[in-house]
């Protein structure tokens, strides 16, 4: 691959410098940021392939700056570090615009497999295209891949799958899917909508591999990456 240019933002000099060297070693160039303020500054100018972001960032943290990143147009893929991967946090970092997480401690090589990931993502995924994580639907040429799999969907799969991708993290209720894709009344197509939506879960989740689909209780679904827990 060519040279990349990674923004990396890390208040440890420590840290910051050990991840520069390996990463400048590994055929990356490295541009560093030491708190959010700078971070923010130096991303808003663009030019960065991908951007490691550490999430406990002094003065602005790391979710306030993707969140004002995102909010200006600001698309590089960004890897999240972080010493705390609950399950909320993850969930509030993906939603303010991170597209990975790697809990501290990790193995550096880690962190180059899934910047190689980042990477393969925002080149492959095609102009207008939906995506969450490494779920991408070609809406143009009905195409749906994960990670670079190909997903065959029938008509009525890839309808439901556009939808839950074009409100990405937002639930949506059984009667909003069933009006949008069949157009008919919750009574009769509830049921209907359950059953497709365990279609797509088979044919897009893998075993141990990343979930798009949840269940909110009470609610409906949900279309959101979540990867398993290293070592998991």
């Amino acid at each position: 691959m060519g040279e990349l240019t990674i923004l990396l933002v890390e208040d440890e000099s420590r840290v910051a410098g050990f991840l520069q060297r390996g990463l400048e070693e590994a055929g990356y160039h490295v541009e560093l940021a030491s708190n959010g303020g700078e971070g923010l500054r130096k991303a808003l100018k663009g030019g960065h392939d991908l951007m490691i972001l550490d999430m406990m960032l002094p003065g602005m943290d790391g979710l306030e700056l993707i969140r004002r990143a995102r909010a200006r147009g600001i698309t590089a893929p960004v890897l999240a570090l972080t010493a705390r991967a609950g399950v909320t946090d993850r969930i509030e970092g993906l939603d303010a615009g991170c597209d990975d997480y790697l809990a501290k401690p990790f193995a550096f090589s880690e962190l180059l497999a899934r910047l190689r990931a980042l990477s393969r993502r925002s080149v492959d995924v095609p102009p207008g295209a939906l995506q969450s994580g490494d779920l991408v639907l070609d809406v143009r040429n009905r195409r749906a891949s994960v990670a670079g799999r190909p997903v065959d969907l029938t008509n009525k799969e890839f309808a439901l799958l556009e939808l839950l991708l074009e409100k990405n993290g937002e639930p949506l209720t059984r009667q909003i899917i069933a009006d949008r894709i069949w157009g008919g009344q919750p009574d009769s197509f509830s049921n209907v909508v359950d059953v497709y939506i365990n279609y797509l879960r088979k044919k897009l989740e893998e075993p141990g591999g990343a979930r798009y689909i949840h269940t909110v209780r009470g609610v409906g679904y949900v279309l959101r990456e979540e990867k398993p827990m290293a070592g998991k």
